[in-house]
């Protein structure tokens, strides 16, 4: 006789258990416009409280915060290339809404410096400046909202957003491509830290995606060579980005952890 018997749920993990798909409390870095608006967004309208990090721009952050659905949501300004300041940012965010659950370390810095024609002093500040806000900054939140997901108990989910550009290469933008690079690694390496924590760690690599500081770019003449990148002729919104962010923030994702997505609309295919 065969039995009809129910399969066994496979979400019966203490960590799937206990981290909730929705009503999370979540930390976005650089969401001020762009991405990480939309990362904002995306959030709040899955039923989550987002604390909404700037630098400098807190009229457009106060613009995002005013753009999400739900209640609860907040401001946590702060200056990520100084330590201190991400500490504050951290401690601002847990305490507004109670504790962390997501991080998303969106923040970043993308500054032109070919080699040939810039000089070296130059050259040694944007390299500062980029490993600054790319890399350290994202490994100086990671650690600190890690920590109180550890303390809370609950697991809990990092995000980073990295870079195409990591695996084919910027020629312009060398010290971009290099500290993307270094934060897919950085990732793998929480990955494995954190799983036993139930706290799971994974990077998008997004191509080329539409936001006001590329617009000049896709509506002059560069755009369509731009576009052409992808078999698809076009590039991604940031919705797009946002979207899967989201899913690898979610309970559901938990396998997915250690992985870097390619988001590039088959512009650059790796093995």
């Amino acid at each position: 006789m065969t039995s009809t018997a129910p399969l066994p749920s496979t979400d019966t993990t203490p960590s799937a258990r206990a981290f909730p798909p929705t009503g999370r409390r979540v930390l976005v870095s650089g969401a001020s416009r762009g991405l990480g608006r939309a990362l904002a967004q995306a959030f709040a309208a899955n039923g989550d409280r987002v604390a909404v990090h700037f630098g400098s721009r807190r009229e457009e952050a106060e613009t995002t915060l005013g753009s999400l659905a739900g209640t609860g949501h907040v401001l946590a300004g702060g200056d990520l290339s100084d330590p201190g300041g991400a500490h504050a940012v951290v401690e601002a965010a847990a305490q507004a809404l109670g504790g962390l659950d997501v991080l998303v370390n969106n923040a970043a810095v993308n500054l032109p410096h070919p080699l040939a024609t810039t000089a070296y002093e130059d050259w040694a500040a944007v390299w500062q400046s980029h490993v600054s806000v790319n890399l350290l900054a994202t490994a100086n939140l990671s650690h600190l909202a890690a920590r109180r997901m550890i303390e809370q108990g609950g697991g809990g989910r990092i995000v980073n957003v990295g870079s195409r550009g990591a695996f084919r290469g910027e020629p312009d933008h060398p010290a971009y491509g290099a500290t993307k690079a270094a934060v897919h690694a950085l990732g793998q390496s929480l990955a494995v830290h954190l799983a036993p924590y139930g706290i799971a760690v994974a990077s998008v690599a997004p191509g080329f995606f539409e936001t006001e500081r590329v617009a000049d770019r896709l509506s002059g003449a560069e755009g369509e060579s731009i576009r052409t990148q992808s078999p698809f002729g076009r590039v991604a919104s940031a919705d797009e980005i946002a979207a899967a962010v989201l899913w690898l923030a979610a309970p559901a994702a938990e396998w997915a952890s250690g992985t870097v997505l390619d988001l590039n609309g088959a512009s650059y295919l790796r093995t």
